[in-house]
């Protein structure tokens, strides 16, 4: 039997998206995809120069606004600006995260700990607290950016792992809670997606790459950019819950309850596993002695 694809629900044409960390990767992509649909854009981002690279996005529909999530008076400005020069705020896509370097728990700065939960978490707080109100005036939507690394074990990068599993558990909740007011939350699950954030903190570490070597390889198949904007894009129009992209993900996540335990007792007795974890250990103990490790951002 086939499965037809779900109506369109919500109209992107003439609403107002508000995307974190919306400069590169995952964000700058879904900026353009929701412009290309007819939505106005604001994208608040570190970087000095967001207003002038929205600008090149849209000359009438893009708005930049630089913001710090860590900083929610900064966020709420960012808020303040896209209702003074749009009139409203529709949908906020919390994005902005941080990918720290990959290492054990016992050789992570703390740091590095610290400074993924604060963006990753706490940046995802402050994102839906300044926008709420709107979001709830105008019955539109939140969009939290997890990642399969929220039911895959998290084995050397456990601090995003924790906090994507936190953002999941976050969507779940805020989606009752918002339910009577008419609006909704989407919680968008990717694989690695080809970005600067995984070449950087992925393809140039190669006891990173042996490490998801344990993974069947047909789940760590990369996808585009793009492919992740019109997933969110798409499950917008739907008010879908999830989107889960690539989606043959999708079975492991409705069975993680059987599969996370088999997965797990079989990488505790995988000596391949288990020797990649020895080296990284090592490798985390030797910097340690040396320098500083230095917390790769994505702003995407």
């Amino acid at each position: 039997m086939r499965f037809l694809p779900s109506p369109k629900t919500y109209d992107l044409h003439g609403k107002v998206a508000l995307i974190t960390g919306g400069n590169g990767g995952i964000g700058s992509t879904t900026a353009k995809e929701l412009l290309r649909r007819g939505a106005r854009v604001t994208i608040a981002d570190l970087a000095a120069d967001t207003p002038e690279r929205a600008a090149r996005l849209h000359a009438a529909h893009a708005l930049g606004v630089v913001a710090d999530v860590r900083r929610r008076d900064e966020l709420a400005g960012a808020v303040a600006a896209t209702v003074e020069h749009f009139g409203r705020v529709d949908v906020v896509i919390a994005n902005a995260g941080l990918l720290p370097k990959t290492a054990t728990l016992r050789t992570t700065p703390e740091s590095d700990v610290d400074a993924a939960l604060a963006v990753n978490v706490s940046g995802v707080v402050n994102t839906i607290d300044a926008a709420l109100e709107q979001v709830l005036a105008n019955h539109g939507q939140v969009v939290l950016i997890s990642s399969v690394f929220a039911f895959v074990n998290g084995m050397g990068t456990i601090p995003y792992a924790m906090s994507k599993a936190a953002v999941e558990q976050l969507g779940r909740a805020l989606r009752i809670e918002l339910t009577d007011a008419g609006a909704s939350v989407l919680t968008a699950y990717f694989s690695l997606v080809d970005t600067a954030m995984i070449k950087h903190g992925v393809d140039e570490d190669q006891v990173v790459l042996d490490l998801l070597g344990a993974l069947p390889k047909t789940l760590m198949k990369r996808v585009t950019p793009t492919s992740a904007a019109n997933a969110i894009a798409d499950g917008l129009e739907r008010r879908t819950p999830r989107v889960i992209h690539p989606s043959r993900w999708s079975a492991i996540s409705a069975a993680r309850g059987v599969i996370g335990p088999v997965l797990d007792k079989k990488l505790t007795t995988d000596r391949t596993v288990l020797d990649v974890l020895a080296r990284l250990d090592q490798r985390g103990s030797q910097r340690q002695t040396s320098t500083p490790t230095t917390t790769r951002k994505k702003i995407s």
